[in-house]
């Protein structure tokens, strides 16, 4: 969890005044994390604290609340939660997000800053120290969003969709999605997906960042085995690959006689998906973003997790 400053910033371009509530800190149980937000504007909101009475509440009064206030979920709210909630509460428009410390850290509280929150923000910015959001004597401090990661999904057909439907409202992916021709997407992309029609997908893997992560999924396996190779020759942090074991036993053949070495086409996963979920798009794409959100990192040196009972796996017609 972190300040999105992007999407605070998409925001109140689009609708003006907008105040964001986050969770600051949580004593007992909880609906959501410290750390979780929310936007609201004049007749709509975006993210979530936890639904429920809390988040009704934060909504109705947004824009009238501001700093922290704590909210007992039984007692005040009859939630069943059992424990309390300090939320805070703060208005943006286009003059005060102008004078926002857009910095790697922000902390807001009442007050001198404690030293304790300039140690914190000291270490998080001149040692790269991580930093998780917290309430420190009073004050409550937040990471700033860094740039999402790079996630590149190749096919728009039934797995291609399911996958964009799961993994593009998850704040860490910022998702490419590169198909054959415009007819190949949907009629409506979802906001914030970058669709990419390309009559040879193979010329686009050059664009791709180095570090990004790759899902397979075409219509075609010749362009599937393709751009494994197109890949591997460029370079990516995590690939996977649409198949069953015989279709990999197939391409590991097929690359080594391009070229590859086994140290490399091992990095590119196949079959993706976990198997205990099933074979249907949209289970094949939630085993996919529990791959990818439990890889503690996208980097040039990601490695195909090695087969267990929970491997991932699909199948392709």
């Amino acid at each position: 969890m972190a300040f999105d400053l992007a999407t605070l910033r998409a925001a109140v371009q689009a609708h003006g005044r907008v105040a964001r509530v986050v969770i600051a800190d949580v004593q007992g149980s909880s609906p959501r994390e410290v750390g979780a937000a929310m936007l609201v504007w004049d007749g709509g909101q975006s993210g979530t604290i936890g639904g429920g009475a809390l988040e009704y509440q934060a909504a109705e009064h947004a824009f009238t609340r501001n700093g922290f206030s704590k909210h007992p979920l039984g007692p005040e709210l009859g939630q069943c939660c059992g424990g309390a909630v300090t939320l805070w509460a703060e208005a943006f428009d286009t003059d005060t997000l102008a004078a926002l410390d857009t910095d790697t850290v922000i902390a807001r509280g009442s007050g001198d800053i404690p030293l304790a929150v300039k140690r914190l923000i000291a270490c998080a910015r001149n040692q790269g120290t991580p930093l998780r959001p917290r309430m420190v004597q009073g004050w409550f401090v937040e990471p700033m969003a860094q740039a999402a990661r790079p996630v590149w999904i190749w096919g728009a057909g039934h797995v291609g969709r399911a996958l964009v439907d799961v993994l593009g409202p998850i704040p860490e992916f910022e998702i490419t999605w590169v198909d054959t021709a415009p007819t190949r997407f949907p009629e409506q992309v979802p906001d914030g997906i970058h669709a990419l029609p390309a009559g040879d997908p193979l010329r686009v893997v050059p664009h791709a960042p180095e570090n990004a992560a790759h899902l397979i999924v075409t219509y075609s396996h010749a362009l599937d085995l393709n751009l494994c190779d197109a890949l591997l020759r460029h370079g990516f942090g995590f690939a996977g690959l649409i198949g069953s074991k015989t279709k990999w036993a197939r391409f590991s053949s097929r690359l080594r006689k391009l070229g590859h070495l086994d140290a490399q086409i091992t990095r590119i996963c196949c079959p993706i998906g976990q198997k205990s979920l099933g074979k249907h798009p949209q289970a094949i794409a939630v085993g996919v973003a529990s791959q990818l959100l439990n890889l503690s990192t996208i980097n040039a040196g990601a490695q195909c997790p090695p087969t267990r009972p929970t491997t991932f796996f699909a199948s392709q017609a």
